[in-house]
């Protein structure tokens, strides 16, 4: 009785959702080109990092070394980018992280991620707030700050010195205009992105021209080595906007082609101008003078350049404000895409008939964010922020690698024609005779078929242990493993690296055996068939790309100090309580497992898998099911169903 019952739960912890038939329709307008997904990445991200963190990272964290900080997450953000952008060209919906990790994990896995994403986009609206906040400060002298402090402090650790009631009316007044409707925020955000990069560019020539080299007498890295890795877990908060774009895809005209575009191009660009404008301020003043709410206006005022202060403190909270709009437009969305599995309270997902906007969810999270803003300094608010992003790009990462090599019977999506297909292959073949050239849907050349997805390759059929797995189990459980070996491997690098420079003999053999192991577990993923069938954008160098940013991320997670931990630890257990008490028993996907088996199932080379394969016209399977039955209806659906843009 108690096993049947945790069979049950294992179940339900890991059923995946079912994709629908088309993925392409929306009830959103796909209205947007690739450009405007480029200036919504640029957007979100231009501005938030230069104007919230580099003061912080370069005072407090790196030194002028913050611009190998941030050369080194946008390293490692461009890596996550890439496999937000094979997602998103794939399954172009709001949920972003979390729909991508329900398609391949599972429910209480993609609940974790949502639950991270939410935390993502409410502490980012705050500490935004907060530096929208201290910069019109700066530009009044700190006028307000000095006033409240001295009237309204508040004790403890971790609260700010004073209550900033000007940051809670700014995510207040943006909640307001998100509310009025898309249109509204989307055509606000347009014009500012291009004023955004403007404003970064012209503070950072002006920088230079004001430059004194002799700013970086005391050391480029005052810190350390490891204070330039916590300040690029801390920059990975500049590059939060570019999963953004995944969000907006949805109302992309071609998202197979769009995101990928997008994505890459607005993180290049956002790279670029970080690393230019920290290079910049640093040559200012000194790491140690440069103020870590203001940086920017505060150290042209150090140098008497009195009017470039206000010039440039107003062009800083314009471009805060576009970032802050940014991040509150992509809240309620995450919210409603959750929401509406089931997985959240249902009144979130509830979409206003006049603004068609999901009004609740917004007021509701945007008061949270609100309150956050209002007590919370802006450290606590970063650190925190880091290390649920950074947790979500781990899960997408991992996400990818499962994708490729899960079995023909799991995958979901619309694949080129088998290449083992004779018939098929003939038919491909006397199109592009026709035709003088090859068409879209022509066969892959290589020498796996579909139904070879996820098990050995022929070379390695008889290793043994290996042998007996089943399609795509060997892979899930060795990048569990990898994942595990990755986290121990970068806490002994990071907490014993006096031991290890020592050559101290304990931390030598447990660094080669951390090694080991992490290579292994690769090589096992690598031993497998790859599908390389899809239609939609694909990375390249998968397993190792993807397999480096889970190594990079988890790095970055660990140097976060252990309050960090133990705040993110309160945020899931609140989540577990929300998914266990509502999201488990309410969620879209929770059916009969007989009737989704009957769905899913594929026996063989002779019935029809869950997926597109391109060779509808040879193939006469029955799916597992009698005509007119579930197998049938879901061969039908698919043979109608339109190809990937």
């Amino acid at each position: 009785m108690a096993s049947a019952w945790c069979g049950a739960l294992w179940d339900k912890l890991n059923r995946k959702k079912t994709l629908e038939k088309d993925l392409l329709q929306t009830p959103l307008h796909r209205c947007l080109s690739t450009q405007h997904l480029a200036l919504i990445g640029i957007g979100q991200m231009v501005g938030a990092g230069v104007f919230v963190l580099t003061g912080t990272v370069i005072k407090d964290k790196a030194g002028p070394g913050a611009i190998l900080s941030y050369l080194f997450a946008g390293i490692a953000a461009l890596l996550s980018s890439l496999c937000y952008a094979e997602f998103g060209a794939r399954v172009p919906k709001a949920g972003s992280a979390y729909v991508y990790t329900y398609i391949t994990i599972g429910e209480f896995w993609a609940f974790l991620v949502g639950w991270n994403i939410i935390l993502e986009y409410i502490v980012g609206a705050a500490a935004i707030a907060r530096a929208l906040s201290g910069s019109i400060d700066a530009l009044a002298n700190n006028t307000m700050s000095s006033a409240l402090e001295e009237h309204l402090s508040l004790p403890g650790q971790f609260l700010s010195q004073y209550p900033d009631f000007l940051s809670f009316a700014f995510v207040m007044s943006v909640a307001v205009i998100v509310a009025l409707g898309a249109k509204l925020s989307a055509n606000i955000t347009s014009v500012f992105t291009v004023i955004n990069v403007t404003v970064i560019v012209s503070v950072a020539i002006l920088g230079f021209i004001y430059a004194d080299p002799t700013t970086w007498d005391s050391g480029f890295l005052p810190y350390g080595f490891q204070g330039v890795l916590g300040g690029a877990a801390s920059c990975f908060f500049a590059f939060i906007g570019f999963d953004g774009i995944s969000i907006a895809g949805e109302e992309a005209e071609s998202p197979g082609r769009s995101i990928p575009v997008a994505t890459i191009s607005a993180m290049i660009v956002t790279t670029v101008l970080y690393i230019f404008v920290t290079t910049s301020v640093s040559f200012l003043v000194p790491y140690y003078d440069i103020s870590a709410s203001a940086p920017f206006p505060a150290a042209f005022a150090a140098r008497g350049i009195h009017w470039a202060k206000y010039v440039v403190g107003a062009a800083t909270v314009v471009a805060i404000f576009t970032a802050l709009l940014g991040n509150m437009y992509m809240l309620p969305r995450t919210i409603y895409a959750i929401a509406s599995d089931g997985l959240l309270f249902r009144i979130f997902a509830k979409v206003n008939d006049r603004t068609q906007t999901p009004v609740i969810a917004n007021f509701v999270f945007s008061l949270v964010a609100a309150l956050m803003a209002l007590l919370l300094d802006m450290e606590t608010l970063v650190d925190f922020l880091s290390i649920g992003t950074l947790m979500a790009y781990t899960m997408v990462a991992a996400s990818v690698i499962l994708l490729r090599y899960q079995p023909i019977s799991e995958c979901q999506f619309e694949l080129h024609p088998d290449p083992t297909d004779s018939a098929t292959d003939s038919a491909g073949n006397m199109a592009a005779t026709e035709n003088g050239s090859s068409s879209e849907s022509k066969p892959l050349h290589h020498s796996y078929s579909h139904d070879d997805f996820g098990k050995l390759k022929k070379l390695f059929r008889a290793l043994p242990v290996l042998r007996h797995c089943s399609p795509g189990t060997a892979v899930a459980t060795s990048t569990i493993i990898m994942a595990a070996f990755m986290a121990a491997l970068c806490s002994l690098a990071l907490y014993a690296t006096e031991s290890i420079l020592r050559a101290e003999w304990w931390t030598i053999v447990l660094l080669v055996i951390l090694i080991l192991g992490t290579v292994f577990s690769f090589l096992v993923i690598v031993a497998h068939v790859q599908n390389t069938a899809f239609k939609t954008f694909q990375i390249p160098l998968v397993p190792l790309l993807p397999a480096t940013s889970m190594f990079i991320n988890i790095a970055m997670m660990l140097k976060l100090t252990y309050l960090t931990w133990i705040r993110l630890a309160i945020w899931i257990a609140v989540g577990l309580v929300v998914y266990f008490a509502y999201g488990i028993r309410n969620s879209a996907e929770n059916r009969s497992l007989a009737s989704y088996n009957a769905l899913t199932s594929y026996g063989g080379d002779g019935q029809q898998a869950p997926v597109l394969r391109g060779d509808d016209d040879d193939d006469d399977g029955d799916g597992g099911a009698e005509e007119g039955g579930d197998g049938d209806k879901w061969k039908k659906s698919q043979e109608e169903k339109p190809e990937f843009e």
